[in-house]
């Protein structure tokens, strides 16, 4: 037998063989998702420093013997409290004697008044004693200045911190270095705390939005509070704009300087989504793998999307598919556009490939049976 012979009668006896092994090929096995609307929202998580809503550390103005102190550790005081007084025995004796030099000026006033309207005094000399009289009571005003100096009292209502100070001991002026704040003092009402979120949420973004804070001194806890104001700037560094947030603080459990995450729920919406494993990325572009039935066939086809927001393991999509579509989560790589497939599994409720995979066992088990 000639060679061209042997050739042709090999390509005779194979070429049918592959025809009928890729015609019989078992469609490609894969898991799908149902895309389905869900409640959906963007989420900005942060960790940021707590403060106290009003804070201050409290300094003498003066370099004076401290006489009297009226707070304990840790007190709650009102605005206007008197907690540290000073030694002020010359100003108080400098004031009664002005006092007293103010009341002469004015009883010389009165007396005068009605013998210049008379005629019977000059008026220069009326005017001589209304001048010493307000002399006499501006400085009466600077000893009181002097006086107030040299007591320390609440600025606002609040809980002051750790004393660090003794009756005797020699208050000094300060710019809030530890040996010359006296105490602190905070209003813990409310708690405020300040966060970034991307300008990308400025148009959803607005007073009144709700927000989740945890810490670890408190692991079982959820503190619940507002966002109160958002900044007028936005940074153009980290493209991001600082909002500020409000946290309840009934029972005090919140301190100053707490370590906090901050997780913000914007823009609550309906949206369909699809697990993140079903985009297909190339360059920019998007796409997902659709479980369809055509000629009585089960395929697949791929549809370019137009993906939204993003959260753990789910993507927002806007365009391309709609409710009710079946997406590849897994065995996408293996098909192509048209292939015939099996579906071998759904998954409704972000379930693990393991769990996929087993699900997929119970299935064949009970259709064998």
């Amino acid at each position: 037998m000639k060679p061209f012979h042997i050739i042709a009668l090999l390509t005779a006896i194979c070429l049918p063989t592959y025809n009928v092994a890729y015609a019989q090929q078992a469609p490609t096995p894969v898991f799908v998702s149902m895309v389905k609307p869900v409640h959906f929202v963007d989420e900005v998580e942060a960790l940021r420093t707590l403060k106290a809503n009003e804070n201050v550390d409290l300094v003498s103005n003066v370099t004076e013997r401290i006489t009297a102190i009226n707070f304990e550790d840790n007190q709650t005081v009102e605005k206007g409290d008197v907690l540290v007084e000073m030694d002020s025995r010359q100003e108080q004796a400098e004031l009664t004697e002005e006092t007293y030099l103010r009341d002469e000026a004015r009883r010389q006033v009165n007396r005068l008044k009605p013998l210049v309207e008379r005629g019977a005094a000059a008026r220069s000399l009326l005017d001589e004693q209304e001048r010493d009289l307000n002399a006499s009571t501006a400085r009466i005003k600077a000893i009181q200045s002097r006086i107030d100096e040299r007591r320390i009292v609440a600025p606002f209502d609040g809980v002051v911190g750790i004393r660090n100070i003794s009756v005797g001991d020699m208050a000094m002026p300060g710019n809030v270095q530890s040996d010359a704040i006296i105490t602190t003092i905070d209003d813990i009402s409310t708690m405020k705390l300040d966060f970034s979120v991307p300008e990308i949420f400025l148009s959803t973004l607005k007073p009144g939005i709700k927000v989740e804070a945890q810490t670890s001194a408190y692991p079982d806890r959820t503190f619940e509070g507002t966002i109160s104001s958002i900044n007028s700037r936005v940074d153009p560094m980290t493209r991001s704009v600082n909002a500020r947030a409000r946290l309840e603080n009934e029972d005090q459990a919140l301190k100053a300087g707490m370590l906090m995450r901050i997780k913000l729920s914007n823009n609550p919406r309906q949206a369909l989504i699809v697990p993140e494993e079903s985009i297909i990325t190339a360059g920019r572009n998007n796409t997902v793998m659709v479980v369809v039935e055509k000629d009585g066939k089960t395929i697949v086809e791929s549809r370019p999307v137009e993906i939204g927001a993003r959260r753990k393991g789910d993507v927002e999509i806007l365009k391309g598919v709609s409710e009710g579509d079946k997406v590849v989560t897994h065995g996408a790589l293996r098909a192509r556009p048209g292939m015939a497939v099996e579906i071998k599994a759904v998954e409704e409720n972000d379930e693990t490939l393991t769990e996929l995979l087993n699900q997929n066992k119970t299935k064949s088990k009970t259709e064998t049976e």
